[in-house]
């Protein structure tokens, strides 16, 4: 997902163009990134914290997911120059869209997990029946 391995991802961009965006929005730290950021701005540190209470997510892979969502024009970096540099982050129109997307989903996943979970249990207790009958 890191923005400088731009060359390696030309080709699969120029097959697939969509899938690759997809891909970013719905990846592990794109949905937790965009997700975050629909509550406003908020500064590198601030957002690292808020995605350490779901999962640990490491500098370099914060900074590459939010350069490659920056990238995609679905974040919007806005970098002060005072010191200590102060950068702040926010979802761009298009990034707002996403993320309400992407959040539905989620809560879509909350919601129904329970029946996921027994779906899970028949389909595991079903298989363990046929492997027996083997």
């Amino acid at each position: 997902m890191a923005v400088s391995n731009a060359r390696a991802r030309t080709g699969a961009e120029a097959m697939c163009p969509y899938r690759l965006v997809l891909e970013h929005v719905t990846s592990r730290w794109g949905v937790l990134v965009l997700i975050e950021l629909m509550e406003g701005s908020r500064r590198f540190s601030e957002l690292r914290r808020a995605i350490d209470q779901v999962g640990r997510i490491s500098e370099k892979m914060l900074t590459q997911t939010l350069q490659t969502l920056e990238r995609d024009g679905l974040v919007h970096r806005d970098a002060k120059p005072v010191i200590p540099p102060r950068v702040d982050y926010s979802l761009s129109p298009l990034g707002r869209e996403a993320a309400e997307q992407v959040r539905s989903l989620a809560q879509w996943t909350h919601d129904r997990m329970g029946e996921v979970e027994k779906a899970r249990q028949t389909y595991d207790e079903a298989r363990e029946l046929r492997s027996r009958a083997s």
